[in-house]
């Protein structure tokens, strides 16, 4: 998988040390999305969401989904 680059890549700062996966499974789970939701939508089984955010939040120094609202990821805004 491709990891983001801070040299210019859309994803800035911590977020750079995530894999795409892993990024748009914290950005989801930072809006407030279950593993569930986050599994549905992307078509993975919860379990398979959990272990991702378990890789990424000590990545990103987090311990929480708190945490991660709290963070910027890089995100833009984008309509749908």
């Amino acid at each position: 998988m491709r990891r983001g680059t801070a040299g210019g890549g859309p994803v800035a700062g911590a977020a750079g040390l995530l894999t795409a996966q892993e990024l748009q499974i914290v950005r989801l789970a930072a809006r407030g999305a279950t593993n569930r939701d986050i599994g549905a939508q992307l078509f993975l089984s919860p379990r398979t969401v959990g272990y991702h955010l378990h890789k990424a939040f000590p990545k990103l120094g987090v311990a929480s989904r708190t945490e991660l609202a709290r963070l910027d990821l890089g995100e833009r805004d984008r309509a749908g």
